[in-house]
């Protein structure tokens, strides 16, 4: 594993729309396959080549349902986060978004980037006209379950069998947050 950053001189998420730039897409990349390692993986429990990863991250852009929040520090992306905005045809829950793939590469741990793309998919759902902000996170993520509690979010739920890593059931938490 890589050897921590140093404490950044700027630290800040932001929407991104599009790549301006391929050094973007190969650090975005980088940080989700370094999260993956570590076992903080968004549905990936081997880490899959960059170029299936900068793939993914293409099209994710592409989808008009989804809004990536990524996190830099001094200028480079180091972790990410989606807003998954709910279909046309579910008038229902239209009124709420679901949060997903909230990572920091390990190595950009500890100076509060994973905080500042929490806050800035809070601040783009209340933008959007949301009401309630969704999560779920699997039970072993005690850095992210921590986050998301100090910032407000209740816990509704555990799912004994959230997912399956590694031949281990592992289960996972839904939690939720009243926008407005």
């Amino acid at each position: 594993m890589s050897q921590a950053l140093p404490p950044p001189a700027s630290l800040y998420a932001e929407r991104l729309e599009r790549f301006e730039d391929e050094a973007d897409l190969h650090a975005l990349s980088e940080a989700a396959i370094a999260a993956i390692l570590d076992g903080g993986g968004f549905g990936w429990v081997k880490a899959p080549k960059a170029s299936i990863v900068e793939q993914y991250y293409r099209g994710v852009l592409l989808v008009p349902e989804r809004e990536l929040i990524v996190g830099r520090m001094d200028g480079m992306v180091y972790g990410a986060a989606q807003l998954q905005k709910p279909s046309r045809n579910n008038e229902a829950q239209a009124f709420s978004v679901q949060m997903m793939h909230h990572f920091v590469a390990p190595y950009a741990r500890g100076h509060g980037l994973a905080r500042e793309i929490l806050r800035k998919a809070e601040e783009r759902a209340r933008a959007l006209g949301f009401h309630v902000l969704n999560l779920d996170v699997r039970a072993t993520q005690k850095g992210a379950i921590a986050l998301y509690e100090a910032e407000g979010f209740t816990r509704w739920g555990t799912h004994p069998a959230y997912a399956r890593v590694r031949g281990e059931t592992i289960p996972g938490h839904f939690y939720y947050k009243k926008l407005k």
